[in-house]
């Protein structure tokens, strides 16, 4: 079998004027929260792949608190980030998972990433520039249409190659809020699909004292993080 010829790197205007439009509303605001329910295939025994589904209640507070209350599907987890620790808390094991972390989002994303494992779909939507995380590597965009079914509006489809990855998003006409994301890992041989809807979005709304702690999680029984890797099979 012939290896498939690398397409030339095209950016449209239009899809690249998108992607800026969305990146500056997410990165002007100072606070917010939003549901994000994310769907991932997996290998079945069958041959096709199986669908597993999770729901997570973001809420961020630039420029270093982050809170992820993921009820399901699942063992329920939560996260929290405050600008100097975070917090990984199974209340069902009542086990709490603490480090220290850097001063930003952006800098604990990477940390808790390349030390334990640990990583958010959503990532993009919350960092200080959402855009720059799509440019590096960014060799397709190009403008699809529009859609007036996802997240109940009418939103402008782009089409996106990054980093090896092919993905299409959803980005609302009007609020320029992303609302779906599906993407497909160009070297995975299964071509597994992973789905993001985001919903009920808040832009700047007012954070209770305390909202980036819990108290529950305050009085668990401590573990240490441990990054996937190392619980391995040899």
């Amino acid at each position: 079998k012939q290896p498939q010829p690398v397409p030339q790197k095209v950016l449209e205007p239009k899809a690249i004027d998108l992607l800026k439009a969305s990146s500056q509303r997410l990165a002007a605001a100072h606070s917010m929260s939003f549901t994000a329910i994310i769907s991932y295939e997996s290998p079945s025994r069958l041959g096709p792949p199986l669908v597993y589904t999770t729901k997570s209640e973001v809420l961020l507070q630039r420029p270093d608190k982050l809170r992820v209350i993921t009820p399901a599907d699942g063992h329920p987890s939560e996260f929290y980030y405050n600008g100097k620790t975070m917090v990984a808390f199974a209340p069902a094991q009542n086990l709490a998972a603490v480090a220290d972390a850097p001063p930003t989002v952006d800098a604990m994303l990477k940390v808790a990433f390349d030390s334990h494992g640990t990583y958010f779909p959503f990532s993009d939507v919350i960092v200080a520039d959402p855009y720059a995380d799509i440019a590096d590597g960014l060799t397709q965009a190009f403008y699809i249409g529009q859609s007036h079914v996802v997240g109940g509006t009418t939103t402008d489809m782009v089409g996106i190659i990054t980093n090896g990855v092919f993905e299409q998003i959803w980005i609302g006409a009007k609020d320029k809020l992303p609302r779906r994301a599906r993407a497909v890992y160009l070297d995975d041989p299964a071509q597994l699909r992973h789905d993001m809807e985001l919903s009920k979005w808040k832009l700047d709304p007012a954070v209770a004292a305390g909202a980036f702690a819990s108290a529950k999680a305050a009085k668990a029984q401590r573990m240490p993080f441990t990054h996937p890797d190392s619980l391995a099979a040899p």
